[in-house]
């Protein structure tokens, strides 16, 4: 029985399916924690968090069972022992666990019992909940392994020490939220410390994962519910943490202590790390970007800037005979401040093309939305070439509000392969564009100053696809439409409780229409960074074909 221990924390990133890449990267991280008792992977770490319907693929199941088995060889050089989560099969079924490799072997295996089935989570899809798990004996020291949504719910945790578990290590793959780091460390960890009184370390994966990102922000509590240690967000990072046993049981020594983004920083490095990780995973050279001169393409611009740096970013300016000289002038100016590359090609002659393509059977019409969305489409075919010529990814630039309410081209401005503002309402782009305009977020490879010009943010927002055209046209105000469909699409509210807090029943009637109408639009629509509880595609699963509206 020993008195102390040294446990490695590895916050790292996970390459989802690459097995053999993520193996290699724990060898780095245990090489560096020489030295150390033992070190700490973030769940799943092996085969990479989430695998979706990639387990039901037996080779990989049985790739990462020979993985796993090569990595516990290399515990019987005597260096630190490892946690290492990974996909089981038992008796025909597939479970979510944590092993202990040391000595060269696999010495013990727990599965995770609380399987998340909500919002973005759909891991009883593809597992089996494990039994209630018993602590593993390390060193002489009973360890629970409670796997992060364990310890979302008190039950594991205090079966964990009814069994005699002396501390709690958690791995952890759980996705950003705005203002979800405190709701982990405040609400979850801190009760079930002080439920148990035991010390509870949380580990956390970090990066880019399709719609998903994960902000590590990982850390130490003790039984008391103090904070012993505190990891950056964001970023990789490796932490020696030293535990003791003392009089009153075992306790974790002060270590680092990090500060963490706020908001609205937080969810521009979602966005910014997301975007980087998706580009470059899916091995693009760069992005294409349609810059109107507008707020939302240029807060994706410089949003790309911050990811990639400015070499790898292309903007390019596509004016009708609708496009104002201020939106030339602003785009120029936004691309110049941001160093990229910039172009200009107008699209009038495509325009008319359409025109006396269309003549002879749009004669008689009269000139409407169809005119509209007819520029907006050259403007993707103009992107999409570009992208198909040179090889960069393109952008999107819709914001959520636009998304919720179908104010946006399908197969025009919503052609693409990724949107970084799609779970960014309007206010919140002119919120983060005010805040990008004073500060550089840590990683950011993008300069500093006003990168996005106050003229952009002070104008009215516009498509420009008519003359003298707003948005407020054919919309509420942002901030009401906004109000409005944070009750209606995070908060599953309904007309009549909207009214009661002071909205206008047509327009938030109006407003219900357009976002269940707008459905089969946001299925064809590029995927895009999760920021808050209710993103498009993964947690807000509605039928395209319904019939049911809130209003009596």
């Amino acid at each position: 029985m020993v008195d102390t221990l040294t446990i490695r924390l590895v916050q790292m990133t996970q390459w989802v399916g690459d097995i053999a890449k993520n193996v290699e990267l724990m060898r780095e991280a245990r090489a560096r924690a020489d030295g150390c008792d033992l070190v700490l992977y973030p769940e799943m770490q092996l085969i990479g968090y989430p695998p979706e319907d990639l387990i039901l693929k037996p080779a990989l199941i049985e790739r990462a069972a020979h993985a796993l088995e090569d990595l516990a060889r290399d515990t019987a050089d005597g260096g630190p022992a490892m946690l290492v989560g990974s996909v089981f099969r038992d008796d025909g079924l597939l479970y979510n666990g944590t092993a202990l490799l040391c000595d060269g072997r696999i010495a013990a295996i727990r599965y995770k019992h609380e399987l998340p089935n909500y919002g973005t989570f759909d891991e009883r899809r593809h597992f089996t909940p494990g039994p209630l798990p018993e602590p593993v004996e390390f060193k002489g020291v009973k360890i629970g392994l409670p796997i992060c949504e364990d310890i979302w719910h008190p039950k594991v945790c205090a079966y964990l020490k009814t069994q005699g578990a002396e501390m709690l290590l958690s791995p952890n793959g759980s996705p950003y939220e705005i203002e979800k780091d405190q709701l982990r460390l405040e609400n979850v960890c801190v009760r079930r410390a002080e439920e148990t009184g035991l010390p509870l370390a949380y580990v956390n994966r970090v990066g880019g994962q399709d719609e998903l990102v994960f902000d590590g922000a990982s850390f130490v509590v003790n039984g008391d519910g103090s904070l012993a240690i505190q990891m950056i967000d964001w970023g990789e990072q490796e932490v020696t943490s030293v535990w003791k046993r003392g009089e009153s049981g075992w306790f974790c020594e002060e270590g680092v202590e990090e500060d963490l983004a706020e908001h609205p920083e937080d969810a521009w490095c979602a966005m910014m790390v997301a975007t980087r990780d998706y580009v470059n995973r899916n091995h693009m050279p760069g992005v294409v970007i349609g810059l109107s001169g507008g707020i939302d393409s240029a807060v994706v611009a410089a949003l790309a800037v911050d990811a990639l740096g400015p070499e790898r970013v292309w903007c390019v300016m596509m004016p009708s005979r609708y496009t104002v000289s201020l939106s030339l002038g602003l785009a120029e100016e936004c691309a110049s401040a941001l160093g990229v590359r910039h172009s200009v090609i107008p699209i009038a002659p495509a325009v008319k093309g359409f025109d006396e393509m269309l003549e002879s059977d749009f004669a008689d019409t009269e000139v409407d939305l169809t005119e509209e969305n007819i520029q907006s489409r050259i403007r993707g075919v103009t992107l999409m070439a570009l992208s198909n010529k040179f090889g960069p990814m393109v952008l999107t630039t819709g914001n959520k509000s636009e998304m919720s309410v179908g104010y946006a081209t399908i197969y025009g401005d919503m052609a693409g392969g990724y949107n970084p503002l799609k779970d960014a309402y309007k206010t919140t782009v002119f919120r983060m564009a005010r805040w990008r305009n004073t500060a550089v977020p840590r990683l950011a490879r993008g300069p500093g100053g006003e990168v996005i010009p106050q003229g952009i943010i002070d104008r009215p927002p516009s498509a420009e696809l008519r003359p003298d055209q707003k948005d407020e046209d054919s919309l509420p105000p942002y901030d009401v439409l906004d109000a409005i469909l944070l009750g209606l699409v995070e908060h599953e509210q309904g007309v009549d409780e909207l009214v009661s807090k002071g909205f206008d029943r047509a327009t938030v009637i109006h407003v219900e229409n357009l976002l269940h109408r707008a459905e089969y639009k946001r299925r064809q629509s590029a995927p895009g960074v999760k920021l808050g509880t209710k993103n498009f595609g993964r947690d807000r699963r509605y039928p395209i074909t319904h019939g049911f509206r809130t209003a009596q």
